[in-house]
């Protein structure tokens, strides 16, 4: 019976140990799914992070929840695009998360960045020339759809968490080590899903798919809506639906975000196709292996619009 209390403090000992340990685990906010799919990875073992923009939502327009504010407040890191993607968090970061680390990932040294689009860069394009590549101001924000960034990405994540926890400094590493392999199978295997459909006629509804489009091979025709997601004009809409007609566009990708209305008008008429594609991939369980599935995923679709037509 002696050793009984001796076991007891043993195991109370063993659960305050967990409990310390479970504490220096740094609490994370990330923006969007994909950036929050890449600290999951990272962090996968060891911790969970919060994420702001819910499935389903424009990262574009968003409101904070009082949930939102309080994990911002409560945030030991900050990991989110930028504010060209998301202009209204700025101040938020800035007035809620004074404590934390704050990691904007199309500013890390390695990043690749592609400026933002007008209308006629889309137009060269189609032409055969090289488009203009000429600076709005900005860089085009959707920079995590270049499965190159995710990797480089998933390092800088991971040396940020190093930092704030060098106990699980090994872990972090191995999880990134990981990470980066999984989306080079995911990129080969895309890769060679779109082999087959290369020189796909296809239009997009917001200019979103930029550095997809670069790293695959897979110029889109034109977008309805440029990088920041904002309803065009009537002219613009007109010429784009001659521009429809005189390509030949045969596939029309909707996004689950916006009203597929306009798209619609665009390409009434036509014979082209509409296919839902997500690049936040919204209808993807978010987690660790969310990003490499919204490249497959994103991959499938584009074959399955032109297989469609075939």
């Amino acid at each position: 019976m002696s050793n009984i209390p001796a076991r007891l403090i043993a195991f109370v000992a063993a659960c305050l140990a967990c409990g310390a340990a479970a504490a220096e685990v740094p609490r994370v906010v990330t923006d969007v799914a994909p950036v929050q799919s890449l600290v999951a990875r990272a962090m996968e073992g060891l911790g969970e992070p919060a994420m702001l923009v819910q499935p389903g939502t424009s990262p574009h327009s968003y409101t904070l929840r009082p949930s939102d504010a309080q994990a911002l407040q409560q945030a030991d890191l900050v990991v989110w695009i930028g504010p060209t993607l998301t202009p209204w968090l700025a101040r938020p970061i800035a007035s809620l998360a004074e404590q934390a680390e704050i990691l904007p990932l199309l500013e890390q040294e390695g990043t690749i960045r592609l400026p933002l689009r007008a209308q006629e860069d889309f137009l060269a394009q189609d032409q055969g020339e090289e488009p203009a590549g000429h600076d709005h101001g900005t860089f085009d924000p959707h920079a995590w759809l270049d499965p190159e960034n995710g990797k480089r990405w998933l390092t800088v994540i991971a040396e940020a968490l190093q930092r704030l926890d060098p106990e699980n400094a090994e872990t972090y590493a191995a999880n990134a080590e990981a990470g980066r392999a999984e989306i080079d199978a995911a990129t080969a295997e895309t890769a060679q899903a779109l082999q087959p459909v290369r020189g796909l006629r296809y239009i997009v509804f917001h200019d979103a798919f930029h550095y997809f489009e670069d790293r695959f091979d897979m110029p889109a025709a034109g977008a309805v809506a440029l990088s920041d997601a904002t309803d065009p004009g009537p002219a613009r809409l007109q010429a784009l639906k001659q521009e429809v007609a005189d390509l030949d566009v045969t596939c029309a990708l909707a996004e689950p975000q916006f009203d597929p209305g306009l798209l619609e008008s665009v390409i009434e008429g036509s014979g082209a196709r509409i296919r839902l594609i997500d690049p936040l991939a919204s209808r993807i369980e978010p987690g660790p292996d969310l990003y490499p599935q919204m490249l497959r995923s994103l991959g499938a679709e584009l074959a399955a619009c032109a297989e469609e037509g075939a």
